[in-house]
């Protein structure tokens, strides 16, 4: 086995990937971002110390928010990022040492063979081999540490996109590190370790609540918008991803260029932010979830800026029109520098190749429309309240989380076809590309399908159901009309749904496949404790959650 990897739903065989990732990721870079985790391991076991003498380092706090980011899924494929990582972060490891030491801090009591070696970059592979998931035997203790590494994971991609805008929690920082050291102790028992799984979830919701202040204080509230889906006649930068502070700089780069700019896939949202209405040249959504990129890449003509995850492997045809940033990365596309000294990353190259592009090809027309966040959802609370009490609205259907390439996702369409007229979905995410375009109708002026925005904005859902149990006076979050129905796919699912389930959240059904990671007993304490449950056809499963 050259490496093994089951950190996304799509696993081979549902168990795992052994010689090349399914998302494309190939063995040594697979190898390489598994020692960069135990990397991060053995850093934050000598930085916590430090930092219980008083001892803190910012360089390393934002060094394993930005590690853990790069190992997402569809993130990033590039070997030497992950080598120069691993450099940088035993340089860290030791001024972490010595930090601790030169405080007054033993270090002869800690037993880390990973936060003491000194590595070589021939070495890398080998020790890489030797550090991955299976390196811990018990199935159940791995399963419980990958849950919570995954979870930091998802953690860390919305912790990045705040500190972006200047917006940071130590608690955040240090709990990442408490947490990556935690998967490193065997004397934890099973217990203890779901514990720290929910904690998880707790820091989940601060950090997704760091982002929504982020980004509404930075861009306003998102508004209800119509988002225009077809194109125009000009050349254009299609930006995909997660990160707004990319946004924003690209759009006021591109002004008076005569190059548009179009959203894709995650990237849609932006379009709800009152700040980047006032751009003329911000013109609508290209295409759909990340997994058509292949085919929408080609068909846009002009380059495409990837912000984070998720890529792909681009193709021939236009991968000398794809730039990569930030934490996303592919060896051989070319990559936009991070930003120095307050300065704004450097666009010029994709917007004077944009210039030489033809317009995009039109593959579809019309208009979707999206924005409600919590404070656009609240604001329209009465007609919610009103819609429940006189039973026009019998229950609504929280359809967040991420979208795939499996044929089974057509369920998620086929659901929300499906779902009698008197019930409302709430998404975020990806995952709404697949209902999004579907006429459904409105209840009393309501849209069936209301869009919260990206895969963090789940946080607005949960703010919406918890203003929603206090206008009902209710005691328990579950008594409301709502069902979970949650398609997953990567890490940042898993910080959500360790962040719903911290907020006492049950009877969430994830789908189309519970994550390969989860052990049977580690399922057994979700399923007995939460009501977590997995999907099997769209009418059965309407029939169940009405039951519910």
């Amino acid at each position: 086995m050259g490496m093994f990897c089951y950190q996304c739903q799509e696993a081979a065989k549902g168990t795992g990937c052994t010689k090349i990732g399914v998302c494309g990721k190939k063995e040594d870079v697979a190898n390489l971002q598994d020692l960069l985790i135990y990397t991060l391991k053995g850093i934050s076991i000598f930085n916590l110390r430090a930092k219980e003498l008083g001892v803190t380092n910012e360089a390393i706090d934002h060094f394993i928010m930005e590690s853990l980011f790069t190992t997402i899924t569809n993130a990033n494929f590039d070997r030497s990022i992950f080598v120069n990582r691993i450099q940088e972060g035993l340089k860290l490891r030791d001024e972490a040492r010595d930090a601790l030491i030169n405080a007054g801090g033993k270090v002869d009591d800690i037993v880390h063979d990973a936060a003491l070696w000194t590595l070589e970059p021939a070495d890398f592979d080998q020790k890489a081999t030797d550090v991955g998931v299976l390196r811990t035997e018990n199935e159940d203790v791995r399963s419980l540490r990958e849950l919570v590494i995954y979870g930091l994971k998802g953690m860390a991609a919305y912790a990045e996109h705040a500190c972006n805008l200047g917006y940071e929690e130590n608690d955040i920082y240090d709990f990442m590190q408490k947490a990556l050291a935690a998967t490193t102790d065997d004397t934890l028992t099973a217990d203890e370790l779901v514990a720290l799984v929910l904690e998880c979830g707790k820091y989940g919701v601060d950090v997704m609540s760091l982002l929504d202040k982020a980004n509404t204080s930075t861009y306003g509230s998102p508004e209800i918008t119509k988002v225009n889906i077809g194109v125009r006649n000009h050349p254009g930068i299609l930006i995909s991803g997660h990160d707004l502070k990319d946004m924003e700089e690209l759009l006021k780069q591109t002004e008076g260029t005569g190059v548009d700019v179009y959203t894709h896939s995650e990237m849609l949202p932006a379009h709800y932010y009152p700040a980047f209405k006032k751009y003329d040249h911000f013109v609508g959504n290209y295409g759909n979830a990340w997994w058509k990129q292949d085919k929408e890449f080609t068909s846009f003509n002009g380059p495409i800026l990837m912000t984070t995850n998720c890529i792909i492997p681009p193709r021939d045809d236009y991968k000398d029109r794809i730039y990569t940033t930030g934490s996303a990365g592919f060896e051989g596309v070319k990559h936009i520098p991070d930003r120095r000294d307050g300065q704004p990353k450097d666009f010029s190259q994709i917007i004077a190749q944009a210039k030489q592009c033809e317009p995009p090809v039109e593959i579809e027309k019309g208009e979707i429309v999206g924005g409600f966040a919590h404070n656009q959802v609240l604001s329209l609370a009465d007609k919610v309240v009103e819609g429940v009490k006189s039973g026009a609205i019998k229950r609504f259907f929280v359809m967040a989380g991420c979208d795939g390439r499996m044929k089974s996702r057509e369920y998620y369409t086929e659901f929300a076809n499906q779902l009698p007229q008197d019930m409302i979905i709430l998404t975020a995410g990806c995952a709404k590309y697949r209902y999004n375009k579907l006429d459904l109708g409105d209840i009393g002026g309501i849209p069936r399908v209301l869009d919260a925005g990206q895969c963090n904005d789940s946080y607005s859902l949960a703010v919406i159901a918890m203003k929603l149990k206090e206008v009902f006076e209710l005691e328990d979050i579950n008594d409301l009309p709502i069902s979970y129905n949650i398609a997953w796919y990567e890490q940042k699912a898993v910080i959500v749904l360790l962040a719903l389930l911290y907020l006492g959240v049950k009877n969430i059904h994830l789908g189309p496949t519970l994550p390969a990671f989860l052990s049977p007993n580690v399922v057994n304490v979700l399923v007995e404790n939460f009501g977590i449950g997995g999907i099997t056809n769209v009418e059965d499963d309407i029939t169940m959650f009405m039951e519910g």
